[in-house]
């Protein structure tokens, strides 16, 4: 019945692509993201799903008349830059051909993230985007958090099976990252049944990161939790929601779950510690010696038998900055910083500048949340290696064609209205009594 249900789905919305290569977009999504198929036992689990939303995305798009430029701001012109350097680093690695399938599974998203650039062009488009985003991964962190409250926590959680987010460590801290975003569209549903049942899925998420056990992923949490409440308009909603985290959840965890995250400070007796500083300092030498880095994987039995200071056992980076200096060299991990620094002040950009307009108040809001994930994911990221993880990358999507939006006062071209908002999971558009003409506030917004 699951494979069924999925290949249907996939089906519907690949033929709806054709003719609206949008709903490709969120097709490629939901798939990548969710790994939906992967929850299935028969047919549908090794089904080329992805593949399938891809090809019908890009034949669409080929006759579509709304593709406009992808580029689009700086964050985009470095995530091109990041891209070219990724291939050069793959060609001129260590081994082209081994890293060549790792090389492929890189590019496909990063093709598709181009893609959203192209195609997604108004406030519909970006709300939908980001609730297939949050919800793809949210539906997840409901599930798990439910499994992690009647188990006691006595059992971990664990992503969909072969993807990115796998590991329990991963899938925390993906979850994580989702929370603000999951905020956000709390923030702009009007009806109470809607507000009230994504609040419960932001709680449920915030378990089941914590029924992970990852030590990554609770660092990650504190982190996110601060600037979360301090960007939050509502600090006594959120407040609240965590003191009722701290009293009701975490007496709940068992003792092996304490045990496990006092090892965060005892650092030098946690086996798993040493192996990932002796990954790190490998990925160090390696940047040094090699340029463009090893390609798309440092890991390597002579590598580590020439640079490992505690042992010569490979291992992976467990880091997303270290993951791209082995792999790609310093110039690689520079782009990268560059890129989601530029992300964040885009994000910031929209918080500061789209606070000013009535139409655009959303667009602060996604920013200010924006801003809150990518510390998240910064911090926990320190500790995982997800550093082609969709997510963050769907995350600049959103920011940069936000803030494109308001730029070019997008309100006065968006269509009526879209089914999110029929249905009361969005806010319908202000009305534009009060807001400063063409030749007033939004013409003098900086670029």
């Amino acid at each position: 019945m699951r494979d069924i249900l999925v290949i249907a789905l996939v089906a519907l919305f690949a033929l709806m692509a054709l003719r609206r290569p949008w709903i490709g977009v969120m097709l490629w999504t939901w798939i990548s993201i969710m790994n939906p198929h992967r929850y299935a036992w028969g047919f549908a689990a090794s089904a080329p799903v992805a593949m399938v939303a891809a090809l019908v995305t890009l034949i669409g798009m080929l006759f579509s008349r709304e593709r406009e430029s992808p580029f689009k701001g700086a964050p985009v012109w470095l995530f091109f830059a990041f891209s070219l350097w990724i291939t050069l680093s793959w060609l001129l690695g260590v081994d082209p051909v081994g890293d060549y399938a790792q090389w492929d599974k890189v590019m496909k998203i990063y093709l598709m993230t181009f893609v959203a650039l192209i195609l997604l062009n108004n406030r519909h488009h970006i709300m939908a985007f980001v609730w297939v985003t949050a919800g793809s991964l949210a539906l997840l962190g409901l599930k798990g958090g439910i499994f992690t409250v009647l188990h006691a926590g006595n059992y971990r959680v664990w992503g969909p099976g072969g993807s990115f987010i796998q590991d329990n460590n991963a899938f925390a801290l993906a979850l994580i990252v989702t929370v603000p975003l999951v905020y956000f569209l709390y923030l702009q549903v009007q009806q109470k049944w809607a507000r009230y049942g994504l609040l419960f899925t932001m709680s449920m998420c915030v378990v089941s990161a914590l029924g992970s056990h990852s030590r990554g992923a609770l660092l990650a949490l504190i982190a996110m939790g601060a600037v979360f409440w301090w960007r939050s308009r509502h600090k006594g909603l959120i407040s609240a929601l965590i003191a009722l985290m701290v009293l009701l959840i975490l007496p709940m965890m068992p003792a092996e779950w304490w045990a496990r995250m006092g090892t965060i400070a005892e650092y030098q007796q946690d086996h798993s510690a040493i192996g990932r500083l002796n990954g790190w300092i490998v990925a160090w030498e390696v940047a040094k010696h090699h340029f463009f880095g090893a390609g798309m994987s440092y890991q390597h039995q002579h590598f580590f038998d020439l640079y490992g200071y505690y042992n010569n056992h490979v291992i992976a980076a467990h880091s997303i900055y270290f993951q791209v200096l082995g792999n790609h060299g310093f110039g690689g991990l520079v782009l990268y910083l560059a890129m989601w620094l530029a992300t964040y002040r885009t994000a910031s950009w929209l918080r500061v500048h789209a606070q000013a307009l009535p139409q655009a108040q959303w667009a602060a809001d996604l920013g200010a949340m924006v801003q809150v994930g990518l510390v998240g994911f910064a911090v926990g990221g320190a500790f995982l290696s997800l550093s082609y993880f969709d997510l963050p990358y769907n995350m600049m999507v959103m920011v940069v064609l936000a803030r494109r939006w308001v730029q070019t006062r997008g309100w006065e071209r968006d269509p009526p209205g879209s089914l999110l908002e029929y249905a009361g999971l969005m806010r319908r558009k202000r009305p534009h009594a009060g807001v400063a003409p063409a030749t007033g506030m939004a013409r003098r917004l900086p670029s």
